[in-house]
């Protein structure tokens, strides 16, 4: 016996369907980088991450020390993020955290980056893609060594 207070698998099938379309919208925009559009137009998409910082020469990033051997670490430049690896001691490489699938922030894991949005690895000594979604290999920043800091070159 249905009362008022009692709701009906039609009334909840129904009312679900219109909760399961409205998250699906929900998610795809979650999905979209900040500042783009999702009907198809300029901005969203594969590539469309944002670029590189750009910052000046000799500016310092890390601590060499800060950067195990054979293992990653992040910083920032400019306020940006980010990757930094140290593949063989002294030598360092540096990469745009900003994901180049869809502008999550990458993070550092012990031997690769990792982005937590979607589940692209990207090699640490090369930011090139390892498993994507992404299909293009991180933005690499020019650094070099100079003394135990890390500066942009």
């Amino acid at each position: 016996m249905n009362t008022p207070s009692t709701i009906t698998r039609r009334a909840l099938i129904t009312a679900g369907g219109v909760t399961v379309v409205g998250a699906g919208a929900l998610a795809l925009a979650a999905c979209t980088p900040s500042g783009a559009s999702t009907s198809g137009s300029a901005g969203g998409g594969a590539g469309a991450a944002p670029s590189a910082p750009k910052p000046a020469s000799g500016t310092e990033v890390a601590k060499l020390s800060d950067i195990p051997v054979g293992g990653t670490a992040s910083a920032k430049i400019a306020g940006a993020p980010v990757l930094l690896a140290q593949p063989t001691a002294g030598t360092v490489v540096c990469f745009s955290a900003i994901c180049t699938h869809q502008g999550c922030v990458v993070a550092a894991a012990a031997k690769e980056f990792d982005c937590p949005c979607h589940g692209s690895k990207f090699e640490a000594a090369t930011g090139n893609v390892l498993h994507g979604p992404a299909v293009t290999a991180l933005d690499k920043i020019a650094v070099t060594v100079s003394g135990n800091s890390v500066v942009t070159a």
